[in-house]
């Protein structure tokens, strides 16, 4: 899964009709003196301010570099599960691609990307970015993709109703116990208040499963990503708590199912003590649900283990040509890995648009890269940063863990797991994690 806010920022449309006139483009176009390449993931012309950021940046860019001319594509999301294999297989992938982190193997194993290995070298800003999300995009010793932004989880909570309910919002909960007692406390308000809410449903209640394994040191797939892990005390852990919270404490509220946007419009309604979310959920909740970024706060993942890990890159086309290849680099460091500048990095020309700035994450950069961006961001802010200091505290201790391997087919499993709790006073745990389980290790073996 991943998360929702700067890279979802744009609402759906249609591929444009630059895109109908060159999708895949495998071609150079050397003989007239420039190389060509197609790139995705240019936000649709219904988010105006977006879209103008990427005109503007590569329009900059081609001024930099008058022997490229990029041909973009836009697209809402920027990767389609449902047509991605497909466009992959079929030789209509751009030959510059977005993905997924959880993409990357897959698109090595079908022998879909360009190995770019011998290419990283004239890629100056590649040794500022986090190891462990340039690890996310080596394969076997070999780099075949180029992080773009990275989210972790945290707890969203409400600094409003925490101060109704009597809490500290200055002291959010750390452990799961805590939160417990939180979220009985808000839920006590009354008038139809929640006190914490989780998905179930398509999909995101086993996105959130697993980010909350991990936070109790548990993981769903083995080491060597061959067995299930989840019948476990920590899976039980989870489940047991999640059970407690909607059937004994009833704080959970009586509606089930949700997903991400049913806890957002709560949370944006002032109805929502706390859930879980990455950073990047805050400006909707302000933008589109109705909160105020006074009352919007966030903290790092109960239980001091370790949190679920996401975000998004770009790899290449195995089509690609050395050319190709070396201007698609230049383009990414241009777009996306320069500190403080940039589609992403801009933070003056989000601000004087009104844009937030000033959020935790996404945070992609280490060392003197990281300092200098985050220098820019804070000279920039326009929201009360103190709101996420205790998450940017508490993560500095947190194991970051990325999602399983065959992400999507592993959390449907653990959909009917959560949700079978979430609506069953009487759910058996012990006997969902163990059916859970054996699905998971057929999964596995099909590879």
């Amino acid at each position: 899964m991943r998360s929702t806010g700067i890279r979802r920022t744009v609402a759906a449309l249609g591929v444009s009709a630059l895109a109908l006139t060159a999708c895949g483009g495998n071609t150079d176009d050397s003989a007239s003196g420039k190389t060509r390449i197609t790139v995705n993931c240019m936000p649709p012309k219904s988010a105006k301010v977006d879209r103008g950021f990427f005109e503007e940046d590569v329009a900059a860019f081609e001024k930099q570099n008058p022997d490229i001319d990029v041909v973009a594509h836009d697209a809402f999301p920027c990767q389609d599960p449902k047509t991605f294999d497909a466009k992959l297989a079929g030789g209509q992938m751009e030959d510059v691609f977005y993905t997924y982190f959880t993409d990357a193997r897959h698109v090595v194993d079908i022998g879909q990307a360009a190995d770019l290995t011998p290419y990283v070298k004239e890629l100056k800003s590649y040794g500022t970015i986090q190891q462990q999300l340039r690890d996310i995009y080596t394969v076997d010793g070999k780099i075949y993709g180029i992080p773009r932004t990275g989210y972790s989880m945290g707890l969203i909570y409400n600094r409003a109703l925490f101060e109704k309910a009597g809490l500290d919002p200055d002291r959010p909960p750390t452990t799961w116990a805590e939160v417990r007692t939180a979220a009985r406390k808000i839920a006590d308000l009354g008038g139809g208040t929640v006190g914490y809410a989780d998905y179930s449903a398509q999909n995101q209640g086993g996105w959130h499963f697993t980010a909350e394994l991990y936070s109790q040191g548990g993981d769903v797939v083995s080491p060597d990503g061959k067995k299930a892990t989840v019948d476990t005390p920590e899976g039980r852990a989870v489940l047991r708590t999640l059970h407690d919270m909607r059937w004994t404490d009833d704080s959970m509220g009586s509606k089930q199912l949700l997903v991400i946007n049913d806890a957002q419009q709560l949370m944006g309604s002032g109805k929502l003590g706390m859930y879980l979310a990455a950073p990047d959920n805050i400006p909707i909740l302000v933008k589109e649900k109705g909160a105020a970024y006074e009352d919007i706060a966030i903290a790092p993942m109960p239980g001091g283990r370790a949190t679920l890990v996401g975000g998004d890159g770009y790899m290449v086309s195995k089509k690609a040509s050395p050319a190709q290849i070396r201007a698609g680099l230049k383009w990414l460091d241009h777009m996306f890995l320069t500190p403080g500048d940039g589609f992403l990095g801009d933070y003056a020309r989000a601000k004087r648009h009104d844009a937030p700035v000033g959020l935790p994450e996404p945070r992609l950069f280490a060392g003197a890269a990281d300092a200098k961006d985050q220098q820019v961001k804070k000279a920039n802010a326009n929201v009360p940063v103190g709101n996420y200091q205790p998450f940017l505290d508490g993560n500095a201790s947190l194991d970051m863990k990325i999602e399983p391997p065959h992400a999507q087919q592993i959390y449907s499993v653990l959909d009917g797991v959560v949700s079978a709790v979430l609506t069953k006073e009487d759910a058996d745990i012990d006997r969902l994690l163990k059916d859970a389980s054996g699905k998971i290790d057929g999964i596995l073996a099909r590879g």
